[in-house]
């Protein structure tokens, strides 16, 4: 796969900005873990994407370090309450939607880690006690995997935060 055409798709979907780096350079927090349990985006125990039913803190971190590189992305939205979630939600679901057509458009295997717990199914299987349903398109939020975002987005020089009025969501596609 040829990276500079995939750093300029990426820009031409429409994220603000799109870097390269090596998985091996991404510093995982496990202590992040608990922050999950507070549950502040409500899928946590109700989603198969989300901890507990995602994996252990190691098991996600080996699903990123299997592969060898990742395109980080990131989108900027005029959103006044980041706690808003009538103006969080669909602006992560977006983010989302453009990360999944950037990961069709390369056509090679690899890993989406979403800028929210996965948003296909409404509600999840889980919480029917069913098998999910897109086993091969579930994606997990960076949070679920114990990423330490505002560290990665310096590492690919990128604005984590990006001062008032802004918020700006991040994702992956390692590969």
């Amino acid at each position: 796969m040829n990276e500079q055409s995939l750093l300029d798709h990426a820009l031409a979907l429409g994220f603000a900005n799109a870097a390269l780096i090596d998985t091996g350079d991404i510093t995982f927090i496990p202590s992040f873990r608990p922050l999950c349990q507070e549950n502040l985006c409500g899928k946590y125990g109700v989603n198969y994407s989300c901890p507990p039913d995602c994996g252990t803190v190691e098991e996600m971190r080996q699903r990123i370090l299997r592969w060898p590189r990742a395109l980080v992305m990131q989108t900027m939205w005029d959103i006044e309450d980041p706690m808003d979630e009538g103006q969080t939600k669909p602006a992560k679901a977006r983010h989302n939607r453009l990360t999944r057509e950037l990961m069709d458009w390369a056509g090679e295997p690899g890993l989406m880690v979403g800028a929210s717990g996965c948003g296909l199914c409404t509600p999840c299987a889980l919480a029917e006690g069913a098998p999910c349903r897109f086993p091969a398109l579930q994606y997990s939020c960076m949070s679920a995997y114990c990423v330490f975002v505002k560290d990665l987005a310096e590492k690919c020089g990128m604005e984590y935060d990006c001062g008032p009025g802004v918020v700006a969501f991040f994702s992956m596609y390692c590969f």
